[in-house]
């Protein structure tokens, strides 16, 4: 554990990027699971006496054209968009892997089949798709988890399976093999592992992109729905009210919606640095 602690300091002092992706993370999940008991105001409650009111001591980030609490709804919101993107990305990665890493060692038909469903399902434009699979399952939660996972399905499955046919035939595959261990076994103990860090590394940046895809869903109308606080929902409730000087009602989500982006990329290459010893110097 000591050794594991002197690693990670050592990786945060050669990369301060990887030490500033570390706070905004910390800073986003603690909105997500303290900020709506931190919150100074219900996000949902509406005030039309103190509509429309510019950012100020009371009200952090101003209101909105109901006088609800911008900043209230922007730490809330934090909440579900970070929990579909969280449940999107782990579906898809599960499914993903295990199927990507099933094609890359058996080989063969479903090597084929495999790879044309894949080139299928990248032919589409993924946020069209997603909205024709949100569209077809009806706009609710659940419906943005399984669009965006299945949006996501081929980067994994791509991924395993490069990872997987490189490794099927190293000296350790082999051994397991005359050692008596099946396929299920060396797939699962002797793969699977051996893989996951380069798919943890490609979720870190697939998260940024479930934020987005969830956040435009949303901003079109589709999943979630007012008046739930959501990024998405919020941009294209304010966007109507940039022109009239009202500026704060959009701003302020779609920057709380622009870290969270570029906090999941920061992390991305703070893993690959992790997990990749050869890309440190």
């Amino acid at each position: 554990m000591r050794e594991k602690l002197a690693l990670l300091r050592y990786i945060l002092a050669g990369n301060p990027v990887t030490l500033l992706a570390l706070a905004m993370l910390v800073l986003l999940l603690g909105c997500a699971i303290l900020g709506p008991a931190l919150v100074p105001y219900d996000p949902i409650a509406t005030n039309t006496a103190s509509a429309l009111q510019p950012p100020s001591a009371t009200h952090w980030f101003g209101t909105d054209q109901l006088g609800r609490d911008v900043f209230s709804r922007v730490v809330v919101a934090a909440r579900l968009d970070l929990a579909i993107a969280f449940a999107a990305v782990l579906l898809s990665m599960a499914v993903g892997s295990v199927f990507g890493a099933a094609m890359g060692y058996f080989r063969g038909w479903l090597d084929t089949a495999g790879s044309r469903g894949t080139d299928v399902l990248m032919a589409f434009p993924l946020f069209v798709l997603a909205m024709a699979m949100v569209a077809a399952l009806g706009n609710s939660v659940s419906s943005v988890v399984y669009a965006t996972a299945v949006i996501n399905l081929p980067f994994y499955i791509r991924l395993a399976r490069a990872e997987t046919s490189i490794r099927r035939d190293m000296g350790y595959i082999e051994a397991a093999r005359v050692g008596g261990s099946g396929h299920a076994r060396i797939l699962r103990v002797f793969l699977l592992p051996n893989i996951l860090p380069a798919l943890v590394v490609q979720a870190s940046v697939n998260l940024g992109w479930a934020v987005l895809n969830t956040a435009g869903l949303s901003f079109i109308g589709l999943g979630v729905r007012a008046p739930t606080p959501e990024w998405g929902i919020m941009v294209a409730e304010g966007a109507q009210f940039i022109v009239s000087g009202r500026w704060w009602i959009a701003a302020f989500p779609g920057a709380a919606l622009m870290l969270a982006v570029f906090c999941f990329n920061l992390l991305g290459d703070g893993l690959r640095d992790i997990v990749d010893p050869r890309s440190r110097t």
